[in-house]
């Protein structure tokens, strides 16, 4: 009898979440009630809260705006729940009046949905999520009639700026509907734009294929580099442009390179974990790298979700005194998933009930899906902004190539993905060396060939503070890098790039921990790219540089199948 229910409600919570984008409605009930019930248990606070503080602020913040500024730099505080009312445009009256008012009512939602007792701390999380997104939603810097540039441009062009908006808003629909990327992706073609370092597919399996670069120095450092991005994204965004790929630099710095471009997988692929993953992906390259260049360790790097992948292959091959490994590079990759930051507001039994049961119905998750979380994330820089630039301003914003590859998405099989959020995100189970590869679990204590790990500051999906907890989880000699820029911008961070620059902290094998906020503190700021230092890095742990192996040759069992970047990088 329940197997001809569970098809029923799968298709229904389907259906509910396209409306949703994927965000379970029982997970927010469940918060908002926990809090509701709470918040009522506490009649004088809410009273308080509620009549109270709202009437004192509303009386300060009016007194406020209408005082003439003679400082014209913006309120402390005011641009907290929305920065673009930073801008000095919003000093003016009545804008100011707008601006106080929003603060105003910001702080009123910040005491109603925070602090009261009692309630589950996932609970105020969410429902402070909520809040302010509700408060989003009404800033001043959305409305045309309260925002003074959109005002000021309506009044110089006649409205001609929101009929130019309504007809980008007229497009974007339709490519939304159609499944089209959008205007101006057709300018960054893989093997054309992006993805163009030259090189070939040496290596296709039925989840990946494996690209050797070519070499472009005389000589090369004896060890090879494997890349391993996370599936959830095109593999090319380490191979941008040719001026800000990571890929293109670290073969110009004399590596011989390979990496993994994973396939955009369909619903036949429903039935692929984490396991299948590590197989085809990690060690099939590792398999494949050793036979082309032979009797040498291989350096492996993995990018976010390859990086956790990248970490608990190393961890399994450490157990079984695997030793192909020469070093670990992790970036923006969390291996302890205890303190995830604002994603972990979308990970708790109801929601990944819910997300489980549309991946069953279509096998996968979609990158529509998959970026509608994200966005959440960062509302004002990802919906927020854009919509006013495009639809109230009439403007398009030019797209460059990390835009380009950012809507050039993949999608991620049922099996792996609800393993991956309840094996590594509710559960934790790599930190806590529970986590099982081939029917034994592997800890990250075993891994002993150094480590170089990158976070970035502003990172959403992969918090540094999250990905510095490898200090506690691993004895071995580990390199810390903290770059400024998010979870893409701070890894695409090319030399030569104005205003970067990182903190590095070295800690030789079983020496002590050193908390986060001591290393932000002692560790000092070095300008620029944090690229030549992996490169110094790596040097410092290959041999004496010696002329390139031959490339591309059959007697390794891997003759090249086609050109860079192959056939899997270019399917939607």
């Amino acid at each position: 009898m329940q197997d001809a229910v569970d098809p029923w409600d799968r298709m229904l919570h389907a259906g509910m979440a396209k409306f949703t984008r994927g965000v379970s409605p029982a997970s927010l009930m469940l918060a908002w009630s926990d809090w509701a019930i709470h918040l009522a248990a506490q009649p004088m606070r809410s009273t308080q809260v509620m009549m109270v503080h709202p009437w004192l602020r509303a009386v300060a913040s009016a007194s406020q705006a209408l005082q003439p500024q003679a400082d014209t730099s913006p309120t402390p505080g005011a641009h907290e729940h929305d920065r673009r009312l930073a801008d000095p445009a919003w000093d003016a009256w009545p804008f100011a009046m707008y601006r106080e008012a929003y603060r105003a009512g910001a702080r009123w939602l910040d005491d109603m949905s925070t602090g009261v007792p009692g309630v589950e701390q996932h609970h105020e999380q969410i429902v402070a999520f909520a809040a302010r997104h509700l408060l989003g939603i009404g800033s001043p810097a959305n409305l045309p009639a309260t925002h003074p540039e959109v005002l000021r441009k309506t009044l110089a062009s006649a409205g001609l700026n929101l009929l130019q908006g309504a007809l980008n808003w007229r497009e974007d629909l339709q490519r939304n509907l159609q499944g089209l990327p959008p205007p101006g992706a057709e300018a960054f073609t893989p093997g054309v734009q992006v993805a163009a370092t030259p090189g070939k597919v040496v290596l296709r399996n039925a989840l990946m294929e494996l690209i050797q670069y070519s070499p472009t120095t005389p000589t090369v450092h004896p060890e090879p580099l494997l890349i391993m991005s996370a599936w959830i994204m095109k593999y090319y965004i380490l191979d941008l442009s040719p001026h800000n790929s990571l890929i293109r630099y670290l073969v110009e710095q004399g590596h011989t390179v390979f990496a993994i471009s994973w396939k955009n997988v369909d619903a036949g692929d429903r039935d692929l974990g984490i396991d299948d993953y590590l197989s085809l992906g990690l060690m099939a390259s590792l398999d494949a790298v050793r036979a082309i260049v032979p009797g040498q360790r291989v350096h492996a790097l993995g990018y976010c979700l390859g990086g956790t992948l990248l970490a608990i292959g190393a961890a399994a091959m450490a157990r079984d005194h695997d030793d192909r490994l020469a070093s670990v590079t992790l970036l923006a990759a969390q291996t302890d998933f205890s303190e995830p930051g604002e994603l972990g507001l979308f990970i708790d039994e109801s929601q990944l009930s819910f997300v489980e049961d549309l991946m069953a119905r279509q096998g996968y998750l979609d990158s529509s899906q998959m970026a509608g979380a994200f966005a959440l994330l960062r509302p004002v820089d990802l919906i927020w902004s854009p919509m006013v630039r495009s639809y109230l301003m009439g403007e398009r914003a030019p797209l460059n190539d990390l835009m380009a590859w950012n809507a050039d998405g993949t999608r991620m099989p049922f099996r792996m993905h609800a393993d991956y959020l309840r094996s590594l995100f509710l559960d934790n189970s790599l930190a806590q060396g529970k986590y099982q590869v081939a029917g034994q679990p592997v800890s990250l204590g075993d891994i002993e060939v150094p480590v170089f790990v990158v976070g970035t500051v502003s990172d959403h999906v992969a918090p540094w503070r999250s990905v510095y907890k490898l200090n506690l989880l691993c004895d071995t000699d580990i390199t810390f890098v903290l770059t400024d820029g998010g979870h893409n911008a701070g890894i695409v961070n090319e030399p030569g790039h104005g205003r970067r620059h990182y903190r590095a902290l070295h800690r030789a094998r079983n020496a002590p921990y050193v908390p986060p906020d001591k290393f932000v503190a002692e560790a000092a700021q070095v300008d620029g790219s944090w690229w030549p230092a992996l490169h110094r890095w790596l040097a410092a742990h290959s041999g004496a540089r010696r002329k390139p192996p031959r490339m591309f040759h059959a007697a390794s069992g891997h003759a090249p199948l086609c050109d860079a970047p192959g056939t899997y990088v270019r399917t939607r």
